[in-house]
């Protein structure tokens, strides 16, 4: 078993919070952009409402998309992006993004090192554990052990992926496919990907 990561140029963000000069400049470039009528504070509250509102249900029918049909596997694998695209997902201007799929001997699992860089268009908001400082030096370092702790026990022989986000890469993991799904449908396979499954920290449910 071999274990592999890297990351691209971005900066680590502080674990205590944003810093105030951030904030400051935040705002003062928000205030002069409504100010020229690029867009509007009710422009600014919806996009962030929309934000914090995603669920990973788009990730879901695109996993449950990726297990049934071979063309669009194959997008997937070559374009994340084009094949969200596909299923009305707005990733216009989203990062990359890639699809990595777990097999019965290959298992991936998603971190971003220095911050936090997530997925929100397909997995939503992330969870506060996957921006802590423990799970984000941890993974890399004993990701078995981290994962157990998940409840995720691998057997020696797969080998274990760690793959590291980036200002400019999103990652998304397909899971394995249960056994016993053969005959379900989109929706019953989508209700079977959680966003822990698709982060890799955990397996898709089974049936």
């Amino acid at each position: 078993m071999s274990t592999t990561h890297g990351h691209g140029p971005h900066e680590p963000v502080e674990e205590s919070g944003v810093d105030i000069q951030f904030q400051v400049l935040e705002m003062a470039v928000r205030e002069l952009l409504i100010e020229k009528g690029l867009f509007t504070a009710l422009d600014v509250t919806r996009q962030i409402e929309d934000t914090d509102s995603r669920v990973p249900m788009a990730g879901q029918r695109l996993v449950a998309r990726f297990w049934t049909d071979p063309e669009f596997r194959a997008l997937a694998l070559k374009d994340g992006k084009a094949a969200a695209a596909e299923l009305g997902i707005d990733m216009s201007i989203a990062p990359h993004l890639v699809i990595l799929e777990n097999t019965p001997a290959l298992h991936h699992v998603v971190v971003c090192t220095l911050c936090s860089c997530y997925p929100r268009a397909v997995l939503g908001v992330p969870p506060a554990w996957y921006k802590s400082a423990d799970y984000r030096s941890r993974v890399v370092r004993e990701p078995r052990a981290v994962l157990a702790e998940f409840g995720l026990r691998l057997p020696d022989s797969v080998h274990l992926r760690v793959v590291d986000s980036t200002a400019d890469m999103r990652y998304l993991v397909v899971p394995v496919r249960p056994g016993g799904t053969g005959k379900f449908t989109p929706e019953q396979l989508a209700a079977l990907v959680t966003r822990d499954s698709m982060i890799g920290v955990a397996q898709a449910r089974t049936p």
